[in-house]
């Protein structure tokens, strides 16, 4: 694993918070607006403003999201797979990015499309899955703050591997042994 400068660290981080916080922001004004359709908001205007919204927001910032995420995983201590709650992490962001790119986002250009005539069945999609996403964001950012679960279990090594892993803390306590009696 590359280590990387605390500076550089930081920036990630930084950037990842952004662009996470975006993609939250964006997430609920889609929520809204698909609020404010069910609740009478003309949807020759609305539908328009949320194609938009989705389509040059949302669905970049979920794609930066999950770039400049496993990024970070892979360029800092956390690693991909090495904590549980990375891992879950990263399958919620996946499968949200995955949903946002090929369901979500067509479906609100043809929203967009359709304005006034579209169903009724598919304007309460475009409540549902923003109330979905922004639910999902908010497991993401629990786990990332409380970081449950611990590290994963380790693989078991091959016999020479674990022979010489048992020998590396014996010989390094042996030399601190020496080191506080000498």
């Amino acid at each position: 694993m590359p280590r990387i400068p605390p500076a550089t660290r930081k920036a990630l981080l930084t950037l990842h918070l952004i662009t996470s916080l975006g993609w939250l922001g964006a997430d609920l004004v889609l929520l809204t607006l698909g609020i404010a359709a069910q609740r009478g908001a003309d949807p020759a205007v609305v539908y328009p403003v949320a194609g938009l919204v989705g389509t040059v927001l949302f669905a970049p910032l979920s794609v930066l999201v999950w770039l400049v995420g496993v990024a970070s995983a892979l360029l800092t201590p956390w690693g991909l797979v090495r904590y549980r709650w990375v891992l879950v992490k990263l399958v919620i962001t996946t499968v949200m990015v995955g949903l946002v790119l090929f369901l979500l986002t067509p479906n609100l250009r043809h929203a967009s499309a359709l304005g006034a005539a579209l169903p009724a069945r598919d304007r309460a999609d475009l409540v549902i899955a923003p109330a979905v996403s922004t639910s999902l964001m908010i497991i993401a950012t629990v786990l990332s703050t409380y970081k449950p679960w611990g590290r994963r279990p380790a693989r078991p090594r091959r016999a020479g591997t674990a022979q010489a892993a048992t020998q590396a803390p014996r010989a390094a306590s042996t030399g601190h042994d020496r080191a506080m009696t000498g």
